[in-house]
C-alpha cells in the first residue's frame, strides 16, 4: 500500500474529518427528504384526493379517538364500544394530545405523530452510525413510510413502533430500559414485548425480561387504580371476526367470485365477513397463531449463534408471523414492519435486506388496497381480489423468507 493510498484511507476511517463532514451531508439529505415528504402527508391530509379519502381517514381522529379521550378524560375506559379492543395503555396515547392546549385535539395528534416519527428516524441514524452502517436503517423508515400515503399520520401505531423500535435499539447496551420500553408498548398494542423475543441469553434476557414484568405491572396498577373497567378491551377483542384484508378474508373474498354466499359488515371497526365457514377460519387463524408462537419458542430453544443483529432478526420475524396469522390485517399494521425492517437495516450482520425489500412493494399495496381502490376490495371484484392476493402473498413470502434466514443465521455452521 502506497502512502497516498494510506493518507485516503485515514481520511475516510470513521472519525475523521471526512468522515464527519460526509456524515453530516447524509444527515442534512435525509433530514431534507423527512420534511419534503412528511409535508407532502400533511398536504394529502389537508386536501385529501377523493380516491384517497374513502370514508374519511381522518375522521378515526376526529370522532373516535376524539370520543374515547372525553371518556377517559372523566375516568372511565370505553366499556361497551365495541371499537375499543386495545390495551389499557392506549390510554396514554389517547389522552397525550390533550395536554397541548394551545392546539386542536386533531393538531396535537398530529404533532405528537410527527414528533415519535422523526424520534425514530434520528434513533435509527445514531444506531446505523454507531454499528457502521450509515444510515441504511433511517432512509428505509423515512421513504417507506409515505408509501402508505397519509394513514400513518392519522393513526397510533407511528408512537408504538417508536415504543418498539427504541425497546430493540436498547436491548444490547441496556437491557433494563429496553424491556421497560417494550412492556410500555405491550400496554399500548401488545405486539412491542415480541421485541424481547431475540435478546441474548444470560443476563441481557434476565434483566430484560425482569424489567418489562416490573414496568407492565407498575403501569397497570397505576392504570387499574386511576381508571374503571380496566379490561373491558378483552371483551370485544374476543369477539372478532375475519377482517377482509387478513389472509383468510382473501380466501373469502375469492370464493365470492365463485359463488360462496357470504357478505361484508361492518363490525368492531372494520369491514368483516359474514357467512358460513367464516368461524371456522377464525378459529383456524387463532390456531396458527399458536403455531406461529410455538414455532418461535423452538427457535429460541434451539438457536445456537447469536449476532448483533438477532433481536432485531427475531423480532421482525415474530411481528411477521402474528400478523399473517391474524384475523385482522389492517393498512397501519404495514407501520410496524417498515420500522422493524428498519431496525434491521442497522446492523450489518441483518439476515432480513430480503424481507425488507419485499415490504416496500407490500406496503405499496397496502395503500392501492386501502384507501385508493377499498371499494374494490369490499365489493370483492376481481381487481379487488387480485390486489389482496398480491399484498397477502408478499407479506407470507416475508414471514417464511423472514423465519428461514433466521432459523438458518441461529444455527449456525
Amino acid at each position: 500500500m502506497t502512502t497516498d493510498q494510506i493518507a485516503a484511507d485515514a481520511n475516510t476511517a470513521p472519525g475523521s474529518p471526512t468522515s464527519a463532514a460526509a456524515a453530516r451531508r447524509r444527515a442534512r439529505a435525509l433530514a431534507a427528504v423527512w420534511l419534503t415528504t412528511r409535508l407532502l402527508m400533511l398536504a394529502l391530509l389537508a386536501q385529501p384526493l377523493a380516491a384517497f379519502d374513502v370514508g374519511t381517514i381522518s375522521g378515526e381522529v376526529h370522532h373516535i379517538y376524539y370520543g374515547w379521550y372525553a371518556q377517559l378524560a372523566r375516568g372511565d375506559f370505553p366499556l361497551d364500544d365495541a371499537m375499543w379492543q386495545y390495551p389499557p395503555g392506549a390510554a396514554l396515547v389517547i389522552l397525550a394530545p390533550g395536554t397541548l392546549p394551545w392546539l386542536t385535539y386533531f393538531q396535537g395528534f398530529l404533532v405528537l405523530t410527527l414528533a415519535a416519527d422523526a424520534h425514530v428516524a434520528l434513533a435509527l441514524t445514531r444506531a446505523g452510525r454507531r454499528t457502521g452502517r450509515s444510515t441504511a436503517g433511517a432512509w428505509m423508515w423515512v421513504c417507506a413510510l409515505p408509501l402508505l400515503l397519509h394513514l400513518p399520520l392519522v393513526r397510533y401505531d407511528v408512537q408504538v413502533t417508536a415504543l418498539g423500535a427504541l425497546a430493540l435499539l436498547c436491548l444490547r447496551h441496556r437491557p433494563r430500559v429496553g424491556g421497560a420500553l417494550a412492556a410500555l408498548g405491550a400496554t399500548v398494542k401488545v405486539w412491542p414485548v415480541l421485541t424481547l423475543l431475540g435478546a441474548p441469553r444470560g443476563r441481557t434476557t434476565r434483566d430484560a425480561w425482569l424489567s418489562a414484568a416490573a414496568s407492565a405491572a407498575a403501569l397497570l396498577a397505576v392504570l387499574a387504580f386511576a381508571f374503571s373497567h380496566t379490561l373491558g378491551f378483552l371483551r370485544q377483542q374476543g369477539s372478532r371476526g375475519v377482517q377482509i384484508e387478513s389472509l383468510a378474508g382473501t380466501a373469502l373474498s375469492l370464493a365470492r367470485l365463485v359463488g360462496w354466499p357470504g357478505t361484508v359488515a361492518y363490525r368492531y371497526g372494520a369491514m368483516e365477513l359474514t357467512g358460513p365457514y367464516v368461524s371456522s377460519l377464525a378459529h383456524a387463524s387463532l390456531l396458527l397463531t399458536a403455531a406461529a408462537f410455538c414455532w418461535l419458542l423452538v427457535w429460541r430453544i434451539r438457536a445456537r449463534r447469536w449476532t448483533p443483529a438477532t433481536p432485531f432478526d427475531a423480532a421482525l420475524a415474530a411481528v411477521l408471523l402474528f400478523t399473517v396469522t391474524s384475523r385482522v390485517i389492517s393498512p397501519q399494521y404495514l407501520v410496524w414492519l417498515l420500522g422493524l425492517a428498519a431496525v434491521c437495516l442497522t446492523s450489518r450482520a441483518t439476515t432480513q435486506r430480503p424481507v425488507a425489500a419485499l415490504l416496500l412493494p407490500a406496503a405499496a399495496m397496502s395503500a392501492l388496497a386501502y384507501p385508493v381502490l377499498y371499494e374494490e376490495v369490499v365489493s370483492g371484484t376481481p381487481l379487488g381480489c387480485a390486489l389482496m392476493v398480491v399484498r397477502n402473498g408478499l407479506l407470507l413470502a416475508a414471514a417464511l423468507l423472514s423465519c428461514r434466514r433466521l432459523w438458518t443465521s441461529a444455527r449456525g455452521t
